[in-house]
């Protein structure tokens, strides 16, 4: 290695674990860049430049067959022999490659990327432009990429000349002491995988090689926390309470001893965990802090406000690989692929075919491929809206708000609202599926309330409105506004035994069916009863007494 370089302070965590990254990509196995920052580019080119070894850029919509390799069909047939190519993955040996749009990346691309990963013979550069805090590139390439940098709010960079490659073993290993607060932390941390602690200790000798050192100091350690775990976190460490004050005595020390106050107290006298987790906690990105905070109220599933399940589809979508297939039905023939499958066949064929046929290719039934495609369903929300005298007529007010919040965003998020309202004996689709916000309001305008309660008639519109949704080919999410206090039977009585035991039997039906929901407690005070309905529909219970229409979207859309 070159002279240890100066760090100038103003370097921000994003280019120092790009610098880490560069000094030793085969040990820290990849980084994830996340944000499309105006410097990311700058970045890169430094990177590349910085880098040892071929630099390969993956597209996300790269197939199997391109990226492994395999047969050359043009030149294949023109050779009448089986003529094979290499793929993206053996042109970056020894080096490193560069996945655009990773969060998009499908499951059997990142399956082959991280077994050249763990190889050991690829590093990888992930950019995540995910535009919702959700969306990110797989687990299995997050676990296995040491450093997660956040650019979103870097618009300026330090100018820094990169440092050649180093050798890791040239710094001493950390000592059991540095280990155990490293753990120590990363179980405060969340942090559960035994991967991000061998890459924290790789980064905390690598920041000492960086600064010229032999030996990792307490400096390097805590930067190489705040690189590694912090991002990687899946709570908030808690901290403990400082001890009580001692009782003060009157036992001033002589002027020849030392005062043992904390004003003179040494950083070597503060416990090492305890910086660290300070650390730490003050170096977890922002949008890392939303998702813990959204995952500490998350309690069911489903996919509200957001694009719905992926779905196979034979004609719309993303492309996937080929797959063997007779076309019909809507199944496309997938005309290379299958000229593919059956060029190695072909010198056999000929010698075996009668004479007289002189066809330049023979094909099979058995070489046919079709292509296939996946598609995200669309999401649909179905507020069930009690609009009874027990629930308080302002909250139909919110229930309006929140409608018109998520219809706001439907074109963003393929999404379509519903509105059930039930009330008196029965149950009224007000709002069939949209995603018209001018006709949303327009039927929103009268939305009645008062009567009765009738509940299970209110859960089995909705179920019934989910279940046509599903067979559309949707994803149907069910919000039901109520206090759970149902007093009116299917039958239009007034029996709140036989309305309560109807609506149970009604939750539970909708959660046999596996419908994704959440009961929102829309009653003065937190009430029983909703809490019994969200566990009858194996959904998520939210009291929310002084609801507002955009918590009521924030938390659906945190399911």
């Amino acid at each position: 290695m070159s002279d240890a370089p100066s760090l100038n302070a103003t370097i921000s965590d994003a280019e120092l674990a790009l610098q880490l990254f560069v000094l030793s990509p085969a040990a820290f196995g990849g980084i994830i860049l996340r944000g499309d920052s105006p410097v990311r580019d700058e970045m890169l080119d430094d990177a590349r430049a910085a880098l040892h070894g071929p630099v390969v850029k993956i597209p996300s919509n790269v197939d199997a067959e391109r990226l492994l390799g395999g047969l050359d069909l043009t030149a294949t047939l023109s050779a009448g022999r089986t003529v094979m190519r290499s793929g993206l993955l053996t042109a970056a040996a020894g080096g490193a490659v560069i996945l655009p749009m990773a969060e998009r990346i499908a499951a059997n691309v990142a399956a082959h990327v991280a077994q050249a990963m763990d190889d050991g013979n690829l590093a990888v550069i992930l950019l995540d432009d995910g535009a919702e805090p959700d969306e990110a590139p797989p687990a299995i390439l997050m676990e296995r990429a040491a450093f997660h940098a956040d650019l979103s709010a870097l618009r300026t960079r330090c100018p820094k000349d990169w440092p050649d490659a180093i050798r890791l073993t040239a710094v001493a290993s950390l000592t059991d002491a540095q280990l155990h607060a490293v753990a120590s932390t990363a179980l405060a941390l969340g942090v559960g995988s035994v991967r991000p602690l061998i890459f924290t200790n790789l980064a905390a000798r690598a920041h000492a090689a960086l600064h010229g050192r032999a030996i990792a100091i307490d400096a390097d350690i805590i930067a190489a926390v705040g690189l590694v775990l912090s991002p990687r976190a899946t709570q908030v460490p808690q901290m403990e309470p400082p001890p009580p004050p001692e009782p003060e005595q009157d036992d001033t020390p002589p002027d020849n001893e030392p005062d043992d106050s904390d004003e003179n107290r040494s950083i070597e006298d503060i416990d090492l965990n305890d910086i660290m987790l300070d650390a730490a906690a003050a170096a977890i990105p922002k949008h890392i802090l939303d998702q813990i905070d959204s995952a500490t109220r998350r309690g069911g599933k489903g996919a509200a406000g957001k694009s719905g399940q992926k779905q196979k589809s034979a004609s719309r979508g993303r492309p996937m690989s080929a797959r063997p297939g007779t076309p019909g039905n809507g199944k496309r023939l997938a005309l290379i692929d299958s000229l593919r499958a059956a060029a190695p066949w072909q010198n056999i064929r000929r010698q075996a075919a009668k004479a007289g046929d002189t066809r330049k290719i023979h094909i099979r039934t058995s070489d046919l491929r079709v292509r296939h495609f996946e598609q995200r369903s669309e999401t649909l929300t179905i507020f069930a809206v009690d609009a009874s005298g027990s629930s308080a007529l302002s909250r139909l007010a919110e229930a309006k708000g929140a409608v018109e919040m998520m219809l706001a965003q439907a074109y963003v998020k393929r999404s379509q609202v519903a509105l059930i309202a039930f009330r008196q004996s029965a149950a009224e689709i007000l709002l069939p599926p949209t995603r018209s916000l001018t006709r949303a309001r327009r039927a929103l305008a009268a939305l009645p309330g008062g009567g009765g309660t009738p509940l299970a008639a209110g859960l089995i519109a909705a179920g019934q409105l989910a279940e046509s949704a599903t067979r559309s080919g949707q994803t149907a999410l069910i919000a039901v506004l109520t206090d759970g206090k149902g007093n009116v039977a299917m039958d239009g009585s007034a029996n709140r035994t036989v309305a309560m035991e109807e609506a149970n039997q009604a939750a539970r039906n909708l959660a046999m069916l596996g419908l994704s929901s959440i009961v929102i407690d829309i009653s003065p005070r937190p009430r029983e009863e909703a809490a019994a309905l969200a566990a009858a529909l194996n959904g998520r219970y939210l009291p929310l007494p002084q609801a507002q229409s955009a918590a009521m979207v924030a938390a659906i859309e945190s399911l």
